[in-house]
């Protein structure tokens, strides 16, 4: 009995040395982009190409300064473009999270009749791509009525081009979102409600005092999720936003592209750009993996 015991740890072991390798090879072959681009970022451009067919590419060896860093915000008013798509991107994630998880609260939680067949359209808005719809909506925002601060008065005009909102409300409402947190909001038991209901509760007090508490992990998967294309929006901001001071950082790649290709800036820039994105996933990826894996829980 004691050789079988001893025979099963000794599986148990191996088993988990292998899989402990499988996962670090294959988190080494994800991240040698990112160690790439970071260690570029503070070569110059010809030892970038010399060293980019061995595993010097790799290594931080050679001319190594940041003199790349340098030219970056020489080259770009960084510290302006990162503004611009912290403020985008707070205001889409922080308004989207309260929006989208009051519709998955009303899909999920609410009886009422079309609920199904909203959800449905919901969930058919997924399938069509951004790129089909953005001339359109590039006409629709320009002819969108706004106020403008002009000579010391509040005006009336037309056009939301080159602004903030534009970068900001058509990407609040998030088809995705709503199905996720309706998913998530529907495996919390409703036996929360009908106790609450009974102690004069009303639905907001339910939502904001029961449900939100308790979907801690979907909100987080959400605004990852929301992050990362407010962030990366590159097609929608060139479209609608010509003035350098209201450009997000992603079309201040452009720069680097214009004479002379300068390959150790453009890899200090994605570095600087790629920062808060990595924090922001690794701030928040437990709570990513608990709500995907309850997400399933419930279809």
């Amino acid at each position: 009995m004691s050789t079988d015991l001893r025979g099963e740890k000794q599986l148990r072991r191996r088993r988990r040395i292998w899989t402990y390798t499988a996962m670090t090879a294959l988190a080494a072959f994800f991240l040698f982009p990112l160690v790439f681009m970071f260690v570029s970022s503070l070569k110059p451009d010809g030892q970038i190409l010399s060293d980019v067919s061995s595993l010097r590419a790799f290594l931080p060896v050679g001319d190594i300064s940041l003199d790349n860093y340098a030219g970056v915000f020489d080259r770009v008013p960084v510290a302006r473009f990162l503004f611009n798509s912290v403020l985008v991107t707070v205001l889409v994630v922080g308004l989207g999270l309260v929006v989208n998880s009051m519709a998955g609260f009303a899909l999920s939680r609410l009886r009422w009749r079309g609920r199904g067949l909203v959800l449905a359209l919901v969930i058919a808005t997924l399938i069509v791509p951004f790129e089909t719809i953005a001339v359109p909506m590039v006409y629709w925002v320009s002819q969108l009525p706004t106020l403008v601060w002009e000579d010391g008065l509040l005006k009336y005009d037309f056009g939301w081009l080159n602004s903030y909102h534009v970068q900001i409300v058509p990407f609040i409402a998030n088809a995705f979102s709503i199905f996720l947190f309706t998913q998530y909001f529907s495996t919390i038991p409703k036996s929360l409600d009908e106790a609450a209901r009974i102690d004069g509760a009303g639905w907001f007090t339910i939502y904001r005092r029961i449900i939100v508490p308790l979907a801690g992990p979907a909100f987080a998967t959400v605004a990852i999720l929301t992050f990362l294309p407010a962030w990366n929006q590159y097609l929608w901001p060139l479209m609608v936003v010509q003035q350098e001071e209201l450009r997000p950082v992603m079309v201040g790649m452009q720069y680097f592209f214009q004479l002379n290709t300068a390959w150790g800036e453009v890899m200090a820039y994605t570095s600087l750009i790629t920062l808060p994105v990595l924090v922001v996933f690794l701030s928040f990826q437990r709570a990513f993996v608990s709500s995907v894996a309850a997400s399933g829980v419930k279809g």
